[in-house]
Order: C-alpha cells, then sequence, then structure tokens
C-alpha cells in the first residue's frame, strides 16, 4: 500500500502474445521511461503482464485500485476494433465514474501522428481514488499520447484524494487552477 505522499502507479500491459512470451513486452518500459523522465514528485510502480481477456484485465484493475491503492493505473494495449480488443469494456466494468475528456484527447493527440487513432476506444474513467487510463500499445504513441493528456493528471489525482504530483516541467508540465498550486519545493 501506498504511504499517502509518493505517487504508486500501477502499469498494465495487456497482450496475449507478450504475456505468453511469444515477443518481448514493450509497454510497460515505455511508461517507466516515460515517468523517470517527467515525474519530479516520488512515485514507484506496480506492474502486470495479461492477457487479453476481459476478467483477467477486470480483476487485474480491481487489485491494482482496491487492494495496492493504485492512485493512477495505465494500461497499454487492446484498445481497438479487433475481436480481441476488451480493454475499454474491462475499465468500463470496474469504473465508478466514467471521464470522457480523456478518452477525447487521446484520441486527439493521436490523430496529429496516424489516421487509424480514430479506430481507438480509449477511455478514462476513475474508480475509488484510482485514475484509470487506456494508452495506444506502442511505445512511440505512448509517449505522445501521454505528453498530450498527462497536463490533466496531477488535478485529477488531486480531486479524488491522491498525493501532489511534480513534473518536470521541460518535459510535461502539469495544469491546476491557481486556488489548487502549492508552492514549489525548494
Amino acid at each position: 500500500m501506498s504511504n499517502g505522499r509518493e505517487l504508486l502507479i500501477g502499469l498494465v500491459s495487456i497482450s496475449d502474445r507478450a504475456s505468453s512470451g511469444v515477443y518481448q513486452d514493450q509497454g510497460i518500459p515505455a511508461l517507466k521511461e516515460w515517468f523517470d523522465n517527467a515525474l519530479s514528485s516520488p512515485w514507484r510502480m506496480v506492474t502486470r503482464l495479461i492477457p487479453d481477456e476481459q476478467p483477467v484485465i477486470e480483476q487485474t484493475l480491481r487489485e491494482l485500485a482496491d487492494q495496492e491503492g493504485c492512485h493512477l493505473v495505465l494500461t497499454t494495449g487492446g484498445t481497438g476494433p479487433a475481436p480481441r480488443d476488451v480493454t475499454p469494456e474491462a475499465t468500463l466494468a470496474v469504473a465508478d465514474k466514467v471521464l470522457p475528456g480523456f478518452g477525447e484527447q487521446m484520441r486527439a493527440v493521436s490523430l496529429k501522428y496516424v489516421p487509424t487513432a480514430i479506430l481507438s476506444r480509449q477511455v478514462g474513467a476513475v474508480r475509488g481514488n484510482c485514475l484509470i487510463l487506456n494508452l495506444p500499445g506502442q511505445p512511440k504513441a505512448i509517449k505522445e499520447t501521454l505528453d498530450g493528456v498527462f497536463p490533466a493528471v496531477p488535478y485529477c489525482i488531486d480531486l479524488i484524494g491522491g498525493p501532489y504530483i511534480e513534473t518536470r516541467e521541460e518535459v510535461v508540465k502539469a495544469f491546476r487552477p491557481k486556488s489548487a498550486q502549492r508552492p514549489k519545493a525548494t
């Protein structure tokens, strides 16, 4: 469990082939690298590599939010239109609240790079005190998407009761209303 001061991030790579060892997962390493570069406040991660199975995804999201106490859970993969892509359905099944703006913005960011972004079904949702975001599966797309949506994540985490997140502004600048900003740590 988190001590309340450090951000606990659940990183979930959803892939039948990577979870069965057919190829090396690239999603979790890409996410870790992004957070290593972007966050200046303390954080740690819990990782899972699982197949595209809705019950397994749902169980994993519940476990990370409820038992592990993650403040943020990011999934990679399983958001397209293929029959095995069920990450959004699993996320919505465990959600207390849906935040449609995250999905809209993730697609808008991706459309700047590829026309097939319209095929994505990414969602953002809250479960208890945990924000869950469905990201694309490719490392380049993960970075592009996080660069585009993460400015809103720290304030969302504030609003649902998580720790105050500070970023390295040269990588990504967190946006908060003036009333929600704290003085910079020295």
